[in-house]
């Protein structure tokens, strides 16, 4: 099929994640916490906590400056809801947003010190990664390695730079922005 096609599917990918992004953001704090949990049929992928990635994580340069990246090279990001390194995206949430989850210690490349690397463990048991206490996570927005495109979604989920601070500048600026220190 032509491009028109992928950018709609893409346009509708972006469009759906910032809705649920909006709906986990915006819980008043009396839904059942069951309720918005991901459920399994026989026809779904799996979660993406079911599928450990390798626990690389490093550094690559982006129009944002340098940024933390998994081994396939894709973008991650903290969640700014999530509270004393738990992390609070799960159901729709974690769909849209998949968390970095390792077997094992994650391993620090280049330009990235080990020290601030660790592990949380999730609700279902998994283990998610951490930079300076922070949870990761990629964006199914992203496509290919090097893309940003969950950069600033709901004014809540940024980019993290190598010293565990996120980036809150807009994608593609240059310079300003204010960078928060956890």
């Amino acid at each position: 099929m032509g491009r028109a096609p992928r950018r709609y599917r893409r346009l509708l990918v972006i469009v759906g994640i910032c809705v649920l992004t909006l709906t986990a953001c915006s819980d008043g704090g009396d839904a059942d916490p069951a309720e918005g949990e991901a459920t399994s049929s026989p026809t779904s992928e799996p979660s993406p906590a079911d599928t450990p990635a390798e626990a690389t994580i490093t550094v690559a340069d982006s129009a944002l400056g340098d940024i933390l990246v998994d081994a396939e090279g894709m973008t991650l990001y903290v969640f700014f809801a999530d509270t004393d390194g738990q992390s609070t995206c799960t159901g729709d949430c974690e769909a849209a947003w998949p968390p970095l989850v390792v077997e094992g210690e994650p391993i620090a490349g280049e330009g990235l010190d080990a020290g601030l690397l660790g592990t949380t463990e999730r609700d279902d048991g998994s283990m998610q990664v951490t930079v300076d206490g922070q949870p990761l996570y990629t964006f199914g927005g992203d496509e290919a390695a090097g893309d940003a495109t969950g950069q600033g979604m709901g004014d809540v989920w940024y980019v993290v730079g190598p010293d565990g601070v996120a980036i809150e500048k807009a994608a593609g600026a240059t310079g300003g922005g204010g960078d928060r220190d956890y």
